[in-house]
């Protein structure tokens, strides 16, 4: 340095900076990895806490929620969420004899303000002689002449009053008072009114449905609001909220124990005959595709009869059976082109060199190397099987009312969909929500278990 010319005192000391020794990426595992690439993914991220929260709703729900699915509330019968739960209080009913009159007015007329406690209506003579038919609508009547629920025929001679008792529940009701014909049949004179109902309960029922605790805290004409249902009630007047957890235990239950089951039956059948190979591989698959074509419905019939599930009863472990005999196929391929593919690496021939067993293979190496693969096909299974449920239980094969599931309480929605959705649209909304969270799941799992998609920034 000296001979250059140059002295220490030319050169300027350059510190090394502990951030430029440090690793800029620290070692991670498969696992971790794929943990980092699910979190990146937000859809994916998203469904798996939609799932972890409706788990939490099947579990947890009914503890916070205590209402019996099965307890019926006749006082809230189709009643939407959101439905006016007040009730005025009144006195017990008194048969009515069609004296006691408030309404003095002419043609159909109503004798005594119109509650769900009943109905009092009056009329005149339409014609001198002959018979009246009362009926009663929830539709106004129009050029069809549609009258609707036939109550009660009426002599004239016997008094023109009429009192209504049967089902009554808030809303407006369109009476028609009919004069029939020589044969029976409704004539070309009637008269016609609408009604509006209001809810009433009496003391003894208000105390007796926990409304209030003594006689001595509500007096006629007070206001009480009855018993809440978030999801509104079903036609028998069950709390729609839970039956959802109930059908939601069951559903859920259905559609991750079996998945569960067959896919586990076709990773040990697809990688026994995936290591195994030759004959014995293309015999099992054979098998496999043998098994592909059997038809699931009838083997759903089949188990029902061996098991002596009549009609009306649950075919829950028939349903099971038929899903984990005929649905494992499509694990079993997989897993065993998965095998076929690691069977030829390296590391596996050489721990056949030092001597590790057919068994240690398959358990140690072959299949936690598959399981991304066992991991999405589970996820992708799952709403199928959920589907599957749903679509059994929505044609009478699968569970049967009354035990809920969300595919018999769609069946049962069907049946009211015109005049109360809600008892279809909310099982519907469940199924579909917990299918479309599964599927993106899965597609999130594949992307983030995909080996070949890792991330190397």
């Amino acid at each position: 340095m000296a001979e250059a010319g140059l002295t220490s005192t030319d050169f300027e000391r350059i510190e090394q900076s502990a951030a430029i020794q440090a690793i800029t990426r620290p070692s991670l595992s498969y696992w971790q990895d794929a943990w980092i690439r699910l979190k990146d993914n937000r859809r994916a991220l998203y469904s798996l806490y939609l799932i972890i929260a409706l788990l939490m709703f099947t579990i947890a729900g009914p503890w916070v929620w205590r209402i019996d699915p099965g307890a019926q509330d006749v006082d809230q019968i189709s009643q939407p969420p959101g439905t006016d739960r007040k009730a005025t209080v009144v006195e017990p009913f008194v048969p009515w004899d069609g004296t006691t009159l408030i309404d003095t007015g002419t043609g159909l007329r109503l004798a005594q303000p119109a509650t769900t406690q009943a109905v009092r209506i009056q009329w005149d003579p339409l014609t001198s002689t002959g018979t009246y038919r009362v009926y009663r609508n929830i539709f106004p009547l129009g050029e069809e002449r549609a009258f609707g629920l036939p109550l009660a025929e009426v002599s004239g001679s016997d008094g023109l009053y009429f009192e209504d008792r049967l089902d009554l529940r808030p809303g407006t009701y369109h009476y028609a008072v009919v004069v029939l014909d020589e044969f029976g049949g409704p004539g070309e004179r009637f008269e016609t009114l609408e009604v509006e109902l209001t809810r009433v309960i009496t003391v003894y029922e208000a105390l007796a449905k926990g409304l209030v605790a003594s006689t001595n805290d509500i007096r006629i004409g007070d206001e009480v609001k009855l018993a809440l249902h978030p999801f509104g009630t079903d036609y028998l007047g069950r709390d729609m909220l839970a039956r959802l957890m109930a059908g939601a235990g069951v559903s859920l239950f259905i559609g991750i124990f079996a998945p569960f089951l067959y896919v586990l039956l076709g990773v040990v059948y697809g990688a026994t005959a995936g290591f195994i190979g030759g004959r014995t591989d293309q015999g099992l698959m054979r098998f496999a595709d043998f098994v592909v074509a059997l038809p699931f419905l009838l083997f759903m019939i089949l188990f029902k009869i061996v098991f002596g599930i009549g009609p009306g009863e649950s075919g829950i472990m028939p349903m099971l059976l038929a899903l984990v005999i005929l649905a494992w196929p499509a694990t079993a391929r997989l897993v065993r082109g998965q095998i076929l593919q690691i069977r030829e690496e390296g590391y596996i021939s050489a721990c056949r060199l030092l001597g590790a067993k057919t068994t240690y293979l398959v358990v140690r190496h072959m299949i936690p190397n598959t399981m991304g693969v066992i991991l999405v096909t589970l996820t992708f299974a799952v709403p199928s099987a959920i589907f599957t449920e749903a679509f059994l239980s929505f044609i009478g094969m699968g569970v049967a009312p009354p035990t809920p599931s969300w595919g018999s309480m769609c069946n049962e929605g069907l049946k009211t969909m015109l005049t109360y959705p809600h008892e279809l649209v909310f099982p519907a909304l469940f199924i579909s929500i917990t299918v479309l969270a599964f599927n993106l799941l899965g597609d999130g799992l594949r992307d983030a278990l995909d080996a070949r998609m890792r991330s190397r920034e």
